[in-house]
């Protein structure tokens, strides 16, 4: 028996391999075919079926491609339906891969085919449960992506409510959850950074598997917090649910590589849009002028498919040598699959056939400190409402990137603006953006706010955990919310009670490598107040003890 997880970082998305005596079968497979396709030629297994836990949204499936190049069967649950050939499961349905059962669990809540699939060995135990949407690490699926004229978002979320308790957490302890998605996937609010845990210990420290919590609380506390999901989700269910344009044809077209004539006239008179892949540092440099930056190596295909409304925009390309073909398959994993090709020789081309290159003006932090704290820059923050309310510096004014194309009037062509993100990576993209539509006063702040904090003479705002920012109705001690170094540090010195020192305890003991730093001293400081109180209950013990084992290791 093999079990693997095949994630991809850029879209946190996690598909799986499972292969057993020459069968092997795919759940969630990303758009492009081929590494499904060879690591069953590796095994020299056949794929004899693809299993979708339901059309996503946050990226397009290749389970049309690899059926077609493999013979195997496409399986969804009940509720599907779709323009191509496939297997409507029934719940409690089973399929045999090799001497393994693999049985359908219709989990509607995240979307109303919404199903899991749980893995029976030989003996016919229970060993892990593929939960697609409906369970996460740390979260659950958002219940407001597949809302109709019939279905609420409150309806979705009871039922989801209804799967989680009826179908999943009456499941042994021990069974592996394998999700969909990780953190920072954008179909949940809170996920972790571990991609599979056990439902003993998610039915521990998941928010949403709390036992005693009621129908109406799960509802509050789901719908609590969501940010508005990108704008390329619902084309990409509808893409989910079509017959595409092939990947290998997609590939075809994208790869081709364009003279500086061919780049220029698609650009000029066919309305194709120039992507700069390159680096940052590098488009700020020198970039074609009218270019928009979306760089490989950040949030790449989430950027694009937030950004740019047209799916089916004409699409040519800068790109690092050798990286073309992964920028045209990380645009189809989106769906925009409208790539006509690249420039050969990138901007070295364009500048030896004496054409006039951009640029875009760069200064540090301590550049501009002055002139922010004398109110003479219009510093502009382009997080997200959630980073700037945790944070921010108090001259500066937020401005979502996800929400420029809204909100583009707000700034004059004629002011001076700083313009800042986290990094420097999503300032950016802003700045391209703004350039492309004539806005030509914006500098950016190299390194963002976490140089700008650095930087002795900004006035800060007051922090706020980002945990609670989001979720404001959860308490400082709840073991959901105590995710990063500031919170757990403020709860070890605030937790009186038993409840909150063991909440305490639990977090730091599940991030013991995230909090290694100060792991030892905010676990005696708890120690210390739990003798103040005469260790009254046995589990307080137990849990400090597990918890102290790790410093031994």
């Amino acid at each position: 028996m093999k079990i693997e997880q095949i994630y991809t970082g850029c879209l946190a998305e996690a598909a799986y391999y499972i292969q057993s005596q020459g069968e092997a079968i795919i759940i969630d497979p990303l758009r492009e075919t081929a590494p499904y396709i060879e690591r069953a030629e590796k095994d020299d297994a056949t794929i004899k079926y693809v299993f979708l836990t339901h059309f996503h949204a946050d990226f397009v499936s290749g389970h049309v491609d690899l059926a077609s190049k493999t013979g195997a069967i496409i399986v969804f649950g009940p509720n599907a339906k779709a323009d191509f050939d496939f297997h409507i499961a029934q719940d409690g349905e089973e399929f045999k891969i090799g001497e393994l059962t693999l049985k359908l669990l219709h989990t509607p809540g995240h979307t109303m085919e919404s199903s899991s699939y749980l893995l029976l060995d030989k003996e016919g135990k229970e060993n892990c449960i593929f939960t697609g949407d409906t369970l996460f690490i740390g979260d659950v699926g958002r219940p407001d992506l597949a809302v109709k004229s019939d279905f609420t978002q409150e309806d979705l979320a009871a039922h989801l409510f209804d799967s989680l308790r009826s179908k999943l957490m009456t499941l042994p302890d021990s069974v592996i959850v394998y999700p969909s998605h990780g953190a920072g996937s954008a179909c949940g609010k809170n996920m972790s950074k571990e991609t599979f845990d056990t439902l003993g210990h998610q039915k521990e420290v998941n928010y949403a598997l709390r036992a005693d919590m009621t129908k109406a609380e799960f509802i509050t506390e789901v719908l609590t917090g969501l940010a508005a999901p990108p704008a390329y989700f619902p084309k990409n269910v509808a893409m989910n649910k079509s017959v595409n344009t092939a990947i290998d044809d997609i590939l075809k077209t994208g790869t081709i590589a364009l003279d500086v004539d061919t780049f220029r006239a698609m650009a000029s008179n066919e309305g194709a849009m120039i992507i700069d892949t390159r680096h940052q540092t590098s488009f700020t440099q020198e970039h074609i002028p009218g270019s928009i930056f979306f760089g490989i190596d950040g949030g790449f295909a989430p950027w694009v498919g937030t950004l740019v409304s047209d799916i089916n925009q004409p699409i040519i390309i800068v790109a690092d040598e050798g990286r073309e073909e992964e920028v045209v398959t990380r645009l189809s994993r989106i769906g925009y699959d409208n790539s006509l090709g690249f420039l050969r020789g990138g901007i070295r081309a364009w500048k030896e056939a004496g054409l006039e290159t951009s640029s875009i003006i760069s200064l540090q932090p301590a550049e501009i400190v002055e002139l922010v704290n004398a109110e003479k820059s219009n510093l502009v923050d382009i997080r997200k409402p959630s980073e700037f309310l945790s944070e921010h510096v108090l001259e500066a004014v937020n401005a979502p990137l996800d929400v420029i194309n809204d909100q583009m009037d707000d700034l004059s062509k004629d002011i001076t603006y700083h313009v800042h993100c986290a990094g420097g990576y999503r300032s950016v993209i802003y700045i391209s953006i703004m350039k492309s539509r004539g806005y030509h006063n914006l500098i950016d702040v190299a390194g963002g706010y976490g140089l700008i904090k650095q930087t002795k003479g900004f006035h800060l705002s007051e922090y706020v955990c980002p945990h609670n920012t989001i979720n404001n109705m959860k308490t400082t001690f709840e073991i959901e919310n105590l995710k990063c170094s500031r919170c757990v540090k403020t709860a070890t010195e605030g937790a009186a009670t038993l409840d909150e020192i063991s909440n305490v305890i639990v977090s730091l003991e599940n991030n013991s490598i995230t909090f290694e730093s100060y792991y030892e001293s905010s676990i005696n400081k708890l120690e210390e107040k739990l003798k103040e109180i005469g260790y009254p209950r046995k589990e307080e013990v137990s849990l400090l003890d597990k918890a102290k084992a790790y410093l031994n290791k």
